[in-house]
């Protein structure tokens, strides 16, 4: 794998979800979503009735049946479907690996990858809320005391014994009744104290767990502003060395420039590069895939007879035509997007090797295998129509060493070494 930049490490990941938004437009992605509803409404479809002609007579039986295999049939022809629109976008991305850059300014803008520092809201949770309050203390009204009535007439004269006993018991009964009142009192006020004391003692420690979690939150603050204030700090210094022709700062904003260079998930590229200020000449390896990584499939047919999918294989010469053409799409896109992006015009010319790593067959050692290899100078280079050009032709009137069977991993004449215009 080759080395990213610093800079160019940090804005490859924000690049991934661009990579998934240009590879499956609005269109592609609709079909998709479709076929995989119409295949799963089959299969459902299927389901209920192959369930349906097990709970009927043989005749109706056979009828659901033959629904039963009729809608599996079209299950699996939704499936085919689907598995050859995503085969023919596959091949769209590798046939337009040039094209997809041309209607792209691949130019950088250094400043976008300041960081302005957005903090997450403070949630404290739990412990955010106040304890409940102590509900207020009442106590019961006091028990009433209720004299007994005296008697009237003959009998109060004959019942003041007895009214003065029933006035003595109501007098007990009350003093009881009071005494158990203020009990009871005593007991509700010595839980209310204890409950203030616990919500206290509670809202006491809510607080320093707030405050901490607070001072959390303020240091996690502070840490993601010490952090974009360094970032920002370093990007500053790139981009003023970037300003002043520093070495080191073009070769890493080549390698933003290339971070950004998406291509098919089929067909993933590497990068290795270096820049010479003396001679503003970038040396430049690109890594493709070996020719058995692309897709070999022409189409999937689905076969009644056996309920299987079978793969239809590619002829050998359209499997080789597109591997040899994506070779050189590569070359040119590749010089494409680092002088478009250059366009201070500190590089002056390019020194570009596209190959594939691979295990040498007669050492059994690691070697990479050069397809293309070619030079161009910016003028020329920027002289081109790309819209209109074909890429093989391209390399040839650059003076490229061009594989002549890059599909079978024929090496390049490298002899005469990178520049071979006008020898």
């Amino acid at each position: 794998m080759a080395r990213r930049g610093f800079f160019a490490e940090l804005n490859y990941q924000t690049q991934q979800a661009e990579k998934r938004r240009r590879q499956l437009d609005a269109q592609a992605v609709r079909a998709h979503n479709a076929a995989v509803r119409e295949h799963e409404r089959a299969l459902n479809a299927a389901e209920r009735a192959r369930a349906a002609a097990a709970r009927a007579s043989d005749a109706q039986r056979k009828t659901a049946d033959k629904e039963a295999t009729r809608l599996h049939i079209e299950a699996r022809e939704a499936e085919v479907d689907e598995m050859n629109k995503a085969l023919a976008a596959s091949y769209a991305d590798i046939d337009g690996i040039l094209a997809w850059t041309l209607d792209t300014d691949d130019y950088v803008d250094l400043e976008s990858l300041k960081i302005t520092v957005v903090h997450p809201p403070f949630e404290p949770g739990k412990i955010g809320e106040p304890l409940p309050p102590i509900p207020e203390l009442i106590y019961p009204p006091s028990p009433p005391y209720l004299e007994p009535l005296a008697p009237k007439g003959l009998a109060g004269a004959f019942g003041k014994k007895k009214h003065a006993e029933a006035v003595a018991a109501a007098h007990a009964e009350h003093q009881e009744r009071v005494q158990f009142w203020n009990e009871k009192n005593a007991k509700m006020y010595t839980h209310h104290v204890a409950a203030l004391a616990a919500r206290e003692a509670g809202e006491a420690d809510r607080l320093v767990k707030l405050a901490e979690s607070e001072a959390g939150y303020k240091a996690e603050c502070a840490q993601r502003e010490a952090d974009a204030a360094t970032r920002n700090e370093e990007l500053t210094k790139f981009i003023n060395d970037l300003a002043f022709d520093v070495e080191y700062a073009i070769d890493d904003y080549v390698g933003i420039v290339l971070s950004n260079s998406v291509y098919p998930d089929a067909f993933e590229v590497d990068h290795v590069h270096t820049f010479d200020l003396a001679s503003r000449e970038l040396t430049l390896q690109v890594s493709i895939p070996e020719p058995s990584a692309l897709p070999s499939v022409k189409e999937y047919r689905y076969v009644k007879v056996k309920d299987e999918i079978d793969a239809i294989r590619l002829p050998l010469k359209a499997q080789k035509d597109r591997y040899n053409a994506a070779v050189h799409q590569v070359a040119v896109r590749t010089m494409h997007e680092v002088f478009e992006a250059d366009r201070a015009g500190r590089i002056h010319s390019i020194a570009l090797t596209v190959g594939v790593n691979g295990i040498s067959p007669a050492t059994g050692k690691p070697e990479f295998v050069p397809l293309v290899i070619v030079a161009a100078d910016r003028e020329t280079f920027n002289s081109f129509n790309l819209a209109n050009i074909v890429p093989s032709a391209t390399l040839e009137h650059l003076g490229a060493s061009v594989s002549k069977s890059p599909s079978d991993l024929t090496r390049a004449d490298t002899s005469r070494g990178v520049r071979q215009r006008g020898q």
